[in-house]
Order: structure tokens, then C-alpha cells, then sequence
């Protein structure tokens, strides 16, 4: 075994794969054509470790928790505990530290929170590969490849590990990002015999990183990881985005302003103190004490713990972030423009209606499952002895790369759905598919494009090359000169095209996809493209359903609600399009525009229509970035799906890019912002609310601690302006600081979608945290609880209470205040009875922690002497709490009011 690994460490340094032969290759890597078993693959993953890049040494918690003590505001706070010593306030200054080492204890697990949290996501993102292990294709995580594996690579995929090639059709490969060449190399399987080759120039060898532009091909991984070529590049290490968000950006602004405010604001104060008459280094004290308490240093990591944690919670409903820019982006959406076929439908494309010999043949059976029967007028029959049936089901497998597996008791479809559905509706016809492969092996293809809309294979017969093409049926008919009359082949003639044609729109009118199907032979494979598609033989249509997603329905009526206008954006004819998008409510007074169409307009012109326009039909690639750029030029803020190689620019065009987790290519996937993991519509509907509520929560928590912020500025500012005592030390500043700015914050950036926030409008996507009514709330509410605590306290010092029982009780009462004031923060617009008391059980459970840690620092004696606090009776308790829970009265009541103002004014 030692030796086994030894030699498996030979292999991942070895550098010359090129200029081996294909058995070198597999004898040294002890591999074969079947690829690993999965034991010998669980081997090599021990040994060899994941397939990923190794990333930079993140910070050491020590040098976190380290970090969190080298802040100004926290360096004056340190200084200020040594003042109150030098004054021989020795007890105060133990306390100052001791909070000031529990604030940093606090910001070092948040950060280190957020810091695991996102770790977590960068796991979530990891790509996929297609793999052969004993014989059995397999769709492993690609961090799961190991050497010796077997790789299925084709057009639109991200090459996973260093490999040699052994087999290619048409295969090339874009190596910009490894080798700086801007052309796509064509590749080979020949073997290369100089070997001091560049890479460039190692064309039988596929590299980590680099892109499959064209083709398909197999190869057998040679090293994976660190020891790939792209692995031994430092600066190229890097995929994962590493700059702050917009919102991120915008929170540090927000905090500087704060900062800045908060400084002048305790200096001026201190000021006003010290000419009152208090000690100076008493006042520095209390004014360094106020600066922090006025400062939401913890705000940059609730933010990212926020986001994370969203983030996370959007990957449970099926939307994977790639770029956390694309959480707020979200939430201020107005426009979703959204492929057809697998995301507003079912994704399970089932033949329904075969065209052959100017016959209409029904097939039953539902979904993948290959049982199902075939009538003429209704009539049963054997479709094997219909040899243009069979004709029609071979060809149209043949030309088809999906692939029909059994898992356990239900059957599944590896690739396009609508191929799926040919190689489904030839398996009912009792054809092995396997086994049709493999007896007529195919040795070109000319793949399917979204321009060229067919796809065409060659095939090794044994009386020589068959051609099969398959497409729109317009495309293939085009390509067409004869049809089958019977067992003989006659000439198409214009009525036969144009009956035909009739046939295929008929199918449409019922909201089935129709693809033609044709075949000819040719003696040689020189010059294919030239040759093969045009002199063809007609074979058949095949029309095919996707119903629509029940689910998708709900989302588009969600998406009315909240503002957002659904676009669909589809390929397929505009008759079956108009069928669905009326169906699933996108369609209703919207115009509708094909591509063609679309090309007769000028960019002025667009701009004109698109915003009534409900449908694109017989959109390319290249219609996508128009209809994306017309919609960004009437300032909507766009979501754009996509799956496919050439849906890359579109896709990083839109605002918000969302790649297909199922059919999505590598190259889509990776120029995307999101990710749908069951590529559908309702996802994307999901992650929208769920975008709102983070931005929503982000705001909440930040209202939330500026609006105590501020009640505690006031409050202190009446007090100096009325010649009062001081209602707080500078040890309770900092306490109160310490529990508003821990658990509650984190509780409030995981509180629940609100139940009417799809009923809101986008926000403005310039809107920043603190919007006016923000601003108006802090204000407002900061006033609200200054009156508040004052008013308890200059009860208690008019009841003849001593200094320390008046401040005790103004200490509670604030305490208690805020922590009303965060059910209030739960939600700008809905009651906290429409919310319900217990659906945010961590902000109920952080808020109990922060009122027992309150009545433990008046009750607790040794805590009494440093909090100068005393021991309240239960009905001077119930004045405390009976004072605060008013601002949680009437901010419910203002709610109210305005409610039944706004339901007024609809009327």
C-alpha cells in the first residue's frame, strides 16, 4: 500500500502526459477505459485529498480576539478605566475592563461567526463533474475527482482537473485563462512525441480551469488540486469575490458619520458636564463611555453574519449565492426575465404526438418512466412493426446525448430534458438504448446551437456513414429535398413541405414542442459541415409537452403583488409560448415578440415597446443582451436566466445573473450571480423575498440600535439642560452598550420574511440603509424613550428616592424601553400581533438573557458597588416596566393609524 501511494505521488508531478500513448497512460495511472471503482476512488481521495486550490491562510482566532482590542474608541476606553484607578475609582475601572474584554469576546465570536459562515458558502458553490466509475456515469462535486478518473467533457463545461484526452469529437477548448491564447484550441488524442511542449501546445492534454467551447470528449485525469497546472499558479488562485458589497460600503459610510457625530456629540457633552461642575476625569470617563455607547461598533459583523446567514437560508429553498453583491440587488428587483422550458415548467418533456408517413402516432405514460403505449386514432398498436416509427425513435436517439438511468424505484434523465423525452419515447417502443449506441458508434457531431437551431451526429454503420439531424422543424425541413411514402423514398415536394409545416403548427396551438427529425448517408467525413446537412430525408415530427410548474403560477402571482414584472424568454415557436405564458399568467394584455421580429426593430424602437412586452419567442443569445440593456435603460433593476455557453454575456449584463444548477452549463454557471439548484421560476421568486427580508433586517438592527442610541443621548442632554444629576455612569453606559449591541442584533438579522413584504414595492436600488422614514423612526423614537426614562427618573428623584435608586430606575426603565423597542424594530409597517410574539424565539430568548443580566447587575451585591445600582421593590419594578412598555403602546397604535389611513386612501 505504501508503495501503491508512493507511486500515486509520482503521478501527480509527472508533467509529460502528452507525449504518451493512451495504454502508457492508463498502465501508469492504473486506470482503465470504465474508469475507477468507487473503492479505488475512495483510496485516492485519502490520498491525494479534495481536488481544490488551496486558499491563504486565514486569520488565527487568537489574532482575532487580539484584534478586536486594537480599535480608538476601545484604546480611550482602556485609558479611561486606568483614569478612574489614578482617581481611585478602582472598582469602576475593573468594571470598565471587564466590559470592555466581554465587548471584545462578543465581536471576536460574531466575526468569527461570519467568518465560518461564509467558509460554509464557499463549499455550497463548488462546481460538478460527469464521471465514469465502473462502467456507471456518475455526477460527483468536482472537488471529489481524483487521478485516474474518468472525465465526460463537453460544450459549455468547466474543465475540473488536468487530464489527458482519449477520446474527442470536434472538441475545442478555450485556454485564455491558463495560456493567454484568445483563439479556442482544437484538440486531439494523438500522441504528442517532443516533450518540451508549452502548453499551449499540448493539444491532447485538457487544463483545470479552461473551457470547452465546442465539442465533447473523454479523458483521464493526470493531477488534480495544487498539483494541477492552474494549482501552480498563485495569483490565479483566487474565484471566490473578495470586495466589500454596495451595502456593505454603504454601512461603513453610515458607521463613519455615526463615529464622527459620536465623538463631537460626548465631547461637547463632557464639556457641559465639567462646567456643571463635575470632576474632569470623572467626565472624560463618561464621555469616552458615551462615544462607545453611541457608536454600532459590532455593525460590520452583524452585517456579514446577516448576509451569511441569509444567504444560507436561500440555499434551503433552492438559490445558491454565488456573489453576496446579489442579496441586496435582490431585493430592489423589478424586472425577471426567465427562460421556458425547465424553470416555469415541470422539466419533464414528455413525447406525446409522433408525425411519421403522414400518420399522427399518440404515446401515453407521464414523465420519464419508459412505459407507455402507442395509438393510431386511438387505436393500440405494436410499434415495432412500423418501421418508420422505429426510423424515426433510432434517429432521434442517436442524435441525442442524454442519458435514461433507473435510480432505485424512479427513473431519472441525465442532460437535456427534451432529448430525455426522445430517448423515454424510444425505450416504450421496447428500443434498447445502450445498445443502439453502441452497435452504430458515433464518430462526429456538429452540436446544437441556439443560432443554428439543430443538432446533427455521424454514425458508423456497417454499409458506411449515417447522418442524423435533429431541430426546429422549419430548420430541418429547410435542410430537406425527400420524405418517406411507405418503405420508398420520394422527392419532398412544396405541398408535402407545406402540409408538414401545417402538422407542426398544430402541434404548437396545443403547447407542444415540435422538433423534426432527418437522416441521409455519406461515403466520408472530409468537409461534414458542407455535406451533411442538406439533401436530407425527411423522417418525422415530434411533439412534446412541459406542463407548467404549479408552483411557478403561485410565484408569478407573488411577483404581481410585489411589483416585479415576470418576462418569459424562450426559444420555442410563439404559438407554444403564448400557450404557457397565458396559462401561467404571464401573458395577459403585453405584447409579444419574436426574434425575428425583434431584429426589424431599432434600439429606439425597443425601447419604445419593452416595457408592454410580455414574451420573447425564438430568442438567440445574442436578442437576450438587447432585451437586457432595454429594460436596464428604463432604469429596472434585472434578473436574467440562463444555461448556455452563449447566455454568458447576457447573464453578466443583468443586474442579477442565475445560472441553472441542473442544466446549466459550467460556463453559464460561472458567469452567473446565483445559482438555482432545481432551476425554477418559484426559486428565484423565493430568493427575491428573501433578498428584501436581509436588506430589511440589516436596516431593522440598525434603527433598532440608533433609536436607543439616540433615547440615551437625549435623555442625558435633558438631564444636563435641567440641572439634574447625571442618570448613568459611565460602567452602566457600557453595559447597556454591551447587551443592545450583542445577542439582540444577531436576533434581529435572523427574523423571519415578514408576511407582507412581497406586497411591497422594489426598493429604490440608490435607496440607502437609512431611508427618511428610517431617520424620522430614530428621531422620533429616540424622543419617545428620553421622555420616557426622564419622566421615571425625575419621578423618583421628586418621591424623595435616593440619587442611586433614581438612576437604578432610570437604568432599568431604559433598559426595558429598548427591549421594547425591539419587538416595535420587527417590523416599520406590521403590529407585532400580526407578526406573532414567538415566530423570532432567538430575539425572545437574547432578550430575556439581556433583562436577567439587568437585574443580576441591581440585585447581585457584588455587582452593586461597580454599577452604583440598589435593589428595586417590586412595585418600583413595575413603574419601570409599566414607563418602557409605553413605547411599545404607542408605536402599535401609530401602526395602526397609519393602516387604516393607508387602507383609507385606497379607497
Amino acid at each position: 500500500m505504501i508503495k501503491k501511494m508512493l507511486n500515486h505521488h509520482i503521478i501527480q508531478k509527472e508533467n509529460t502526459w502528452h507525449n504518451k500513448n493512451i495504454d502508457q497512460v492508463f498502465r501508469e495511472l492504473e486506470s482503465n477505459a470504465n474508469g475507477l471503482t468507487p473503492e479505488e476512488a475512495s483510496v485516492r481521495l485519502k490520498d491525494f485529498g479534495y481536488n481544490e486550490l488551496e486558499e491563504e491562510k486565514g486569520t488565527s482566532p487568537l489574532i482575532l480576539l487580539l484584534s478586536q482590542f486594537k480599535s480608538l474608541l476601545i484604546v480611550i476606553l482602556i485609558i479611561a478605566a486606568i483614569v478612574s484607578a489614578g482617581m481611585g475609582e478602582m472598582v469602576e475601572s475593573i468594571a470598565i475592563i471587564i466590559i470592555v474584554i466581554l465587548a471584545g469576546v462578543l465581536g471576536f465570536l460574531q466575526e468569527y461567526k461570519a467568518g465560518k459562515a461564509i467558509e460554509a458558502l464557499k463549499k455550497m458553490a463548488s462546481p460538478n463533474a460527469t464521471i465514469l466509475r465502473g462502467g456507471i456515469e456518475l455526477i460527483i462535486p468536482a472537488r471529489e475527482v481524483v487521478p485516474s478518473d474518468i472525465l465526460f467533457l463537453k460544450t459549455g463545461d468547466k474543465v475540473p482537473a488536468d487530464a489527458r484526452l482519449i477520446e474527442v469529437v470536434n472538441l475545442q477548448i478555450d485556454e485564455a485563462s491558463l495560456t493567454g491564447e484568445s483563439v479556442p484550441v482544437e484538440k486531439t488524442t494523438v500522441t504528442l512525441h517532443e516533450e518540451k511542449l508549452s502548453l499551449g501546445d499540448r493539444k491532447n492534454m485538457a487544463y483545470t480551469g479552461t473551457i470547452v467551447t465546442y465539442g465533447r470528449s473523454k479523458a483521464v485525469v493526470v493531477a488534480t488540486g495544487m498539483h494541477t497546472e492552474f494549482g501552480k499558479i498563485a495569483d490565479m488562485l483566487q474565484t471566490t469575490q473578495k470586495g466589500k458589497t454596495p451595502l456593505q460600503i454603504d454601512i461603513d459610510k453610515v458607521g463613519k458619520i455615526i463615529g464622527v457625530i459620536a465623538i463631537l456629540l460626548a465631547a461637547v457633552m463632557s464639556v457641559l458636564g465639567a462646567l456643571k461642575g463635575y470632576p474632569f476625569g470623572e467626565i472624560f470617563v463618561w464621555g469616552v463611555a458615551l462615544a462607545v455607547a453611541i457608536i454600532p461598533e459590532a455593525l460590520p459583523a452583524v452585517v456579514t453574519i446577516t448576509l451569511a446567514i441569509g444567504v444560507r437560508r436561500m440555499a434551503k429553498r433552492r438559490a445558491l449565492i454565488r456573489k453576496l453583491s446579489a442579496v441586496e440587488t435582490l431585493g430592489a428587483t423589478t424586472i425577471i426575465c426567465s427562460d421556458k422550458t425547465g424553470t416555469l415548467t415541470q422539466d419533464q418533456m414528455t413525447v406525446r404526438r409522433l408525425y411519421v408517413n403522414g400518420q399522427n402516432i399518440d404515446i401515453s405514460g407521464v414523465g420519464y418512466t419508459p412505459v407507455g403505449d402507442f395509438h393510431i386514432d386511438g387505436v393500440k398498436f405494436n410499434p415495432n412493426i412500423n418501421s418508420n416509427l422505429l426510423n424515426l425513435l433510432n434517429a432521434a436517439t442517436l442524435c441525442s446525448d442524454a442519458l435514461l438511468r433507473q435510480n432505485d424505484k424512479s427513473w431519472e434523465i441525465f442532460g437535456d430534458p427534451t432529448e430525455g423525452a426522445l430517448i423515454v419515447a424510444a425505450a416504450k417502443a421496447g428500443i434498447k438504448v445502450d445498445d443502439l449506441k453502441n452497435l452504430f458508434p458515433r464518430i462526429k457531431e456538429i452540436p446544437f446551437s441556439s443560432e443554428r437551431k439543430r443538432m446533427t451526429t455521424i454514425h458508423k454503420y456497417p454499409n458506411g456513414l449515417q447522418v442524423f439531424s435533429k431541430g426546429a422543424p422549419e430548420v430541418i425541413l429547410s435542410s430537406c429535398s425527400f420524405h418517406y411514402e411507405g418503405e420508398k423514398i420520394i422527392p419532398l415536394s412544396d405541398e408535402s413541405r407545406k402540409n408538414i409545416i401545417n402538422v407542426a403548427h398544430k402541434m404548437g396551438e396545443e403547447a407542444l414542442r415540435v422538433l423534426a427529425v432527418s437522416t441521409k448517408s455519406i461515403d466520408h467525413i472530409e468537409n461534414v459541415e458542407s455535406v451533411a446537412e442538406n439533401e436530407m430525408i425527411f423522417l418525422g415530427l415530434a411533439g412534446m409537452v412541459d406542463p407548467p410548474r404549479l408552483e411557478a403560477k403561485e410565484a408569478i402571482k407573488t411577483c404581481e403583488q410585489a411589483g416585479i414584472k415576470p418576462v418569459m424568454i424562450t426559444g420555442d415557436h410563439k404559438i407554444t409560448a403564448v400557450v404557457v405564458a397565458r396559462e401561467l399568467g404571464i401573458l395577459k394584455n403585453g405584447k409579444v415578440f419574436s426574434g425575428s421580429e425583434l431584429e426589424d426593430l431599432s434600439d429606439t424602437e425597443l425601447d419604445g415597446v419593452i416595457d408592454d412586452t410580455e414574451v420573447f419567442t425564438r430568442i438567440s443569445p445574442a436578442h437576450k443582451m438587447r432585451i437586457v440593456s432595454a429594460f436596464m435603460k428604463k432604469g429596472h433593476i434585472v434578473a436574467m436566466t440562463g444555461d448556455g455557453v452563449n447566455d454568458a454575456p447576457s447573464l453578466k449584463k443583468a443586474d442579477i445573473g442565475i445560472g441553472m444548477g441542473i442544466t446549466g452549463t459550467d460556463v453559464s454557471k460561472e458567469a452567473s450571480d446565483m445559482i438555482l439548484t432545481d432551476d425554477n421560476f418559484a426559486s428565484i421568486v423565493a430568493a427575491v423575498e428573501e433578498g428584501r427580508s436581509i436588506f430589511e433586517n440589516i436596516r431593522k438592527y440598525l434603527i433598532f440600535l440608533l433609536s436607543g442610541n439616540a433615547g440615551t443621548v437625549f435623555a442625558i442632554m435633558i438631564a444636563l439642560a435641567a440641572n439634574l444629576p447625571l442618570p448613568l455612569v459611565a460602567v452602566q453606559i457600557l453595559f447597556i452598550n454591551f447587551i443592545m449591541d450583542g445577542l439582540i442584533a444577531i436576533a434581529l438579522g435572523v427574523e423571519p420574511p415578514e408576511p407582507g413584504i412581497m406586497s411591497r414595492k422594489p426598493r429604490h436600488s440608490k435607496e440607502g440603509i437609512l431611508n427618511r422614514n428610517g431617520l424620522t423612526y430614530i428621531f422620533s423614537v429616540g424622543v419617545l424613550i428620553a421622555i420616557v426614562t426622564t419622566g421615571v427618573f425625575v419621578w423618583a428623584l421628586d418621591s424623595g428616592f435616593s440619587n442611586e435608586k433614581a438612576m437604578t430606575m432610570f437604568f432599568i426603565t431604559l433598559i426595558l424601553a429598548r427591549l421594547f423597542n425591539g419587538f416595535n424594530c420587527r417590523s416599520s409597517i406590521d403590529s407585532i400581533v400580526k407578526l406573532g410574539m414567538f415566530t423570532n424565539k432567538p430575539l425572545i430568548i437574547s432578550m430575556l438573557i439581556s433583562f436577567g443580566l439587568s437585574l443580576g447587575v441591581i440585585y447581585i451585591g457584588i455587582l452593586q458597588t461597580p454599577f452604583q445600582t440598589v435593589g428595586l421593590r417590586a412595585s418600583e419594578l413595575v413603574i419601570t416596566f409599566s414607563a418602557a412598555s409605553t413605547i411599545l403602546i404607542i408605536v402599535e397604535l401609530w401602526k395602526r393609524i397609519r393602516a387604516i389611513i393607508i387602507v383609507s386612501e385606497k379607497r
